[in-house]
């Protein structure tokens, strides 16, 4: 093959590859837009893959300097709480259990999210309370 045949071909597989992976910035880019998405439809911890706080943290375990991703992190996370709060309420308590944890590696010292947990974990104490009380109820209404 001539040389200028097998600089073409270089050259070629080098745009090829560049068009296949985008650049780290180009990336951290196009998450930091999806984040911004997310955030504006208050998609902060829900649905799980594509909510403004994984979007972020992902930025953050990228470049985990990243001001824009510790600022929205940062942004979100009383509000974030809150949907905590309301998933618990709503005995939502597994998707609670999978926000609270996707908080905790937001910031894992920070009290409210101690109080969620306890909070959490009372609430699955009442369930199963109440889901044993409902079956020796039907145990009860079974027996002659």
């Amino acid at each position: 093959m001539p040389i200028v045949g097998l600089i073409a071909v270089v050259l070629g597989r080098q745009a090829m590859e560049r068009r296949a992976a985008p650049p780290a910035n180009e990336g951290l880019a196009i998450l930091l837009d999806l984040a911004a998405k997310a955030m504006a439809e208050h998609r902060l911890v829900a649905p799980a893959g594509s909510n403004a706080c994984e979007f972020y943290l992902s930025v953050r375990e990228l470049d985990p300097d990243n001001t824009t991703a510790r600022e929205g992190l940062r942004r979100l996370f009383p509000a974030a709480t809150a949907e905590v709060e309301r998933s618990i309420n709503a005995l939502q308590l597994d998707e609670a259990a999978r926000e609270l944890r996707l908080l905790r590696d937001v910031d894992g010292t920070d009290f409210t999210l101690a109080l969620l947990g306890g909070k959490l974990d009372a609430q699955r104490q009442i369930v199963i309370r109440e889901d044993e009380a409902r079956a020796a109820r039907i145990r009860a209404a079974a027996s002659p």
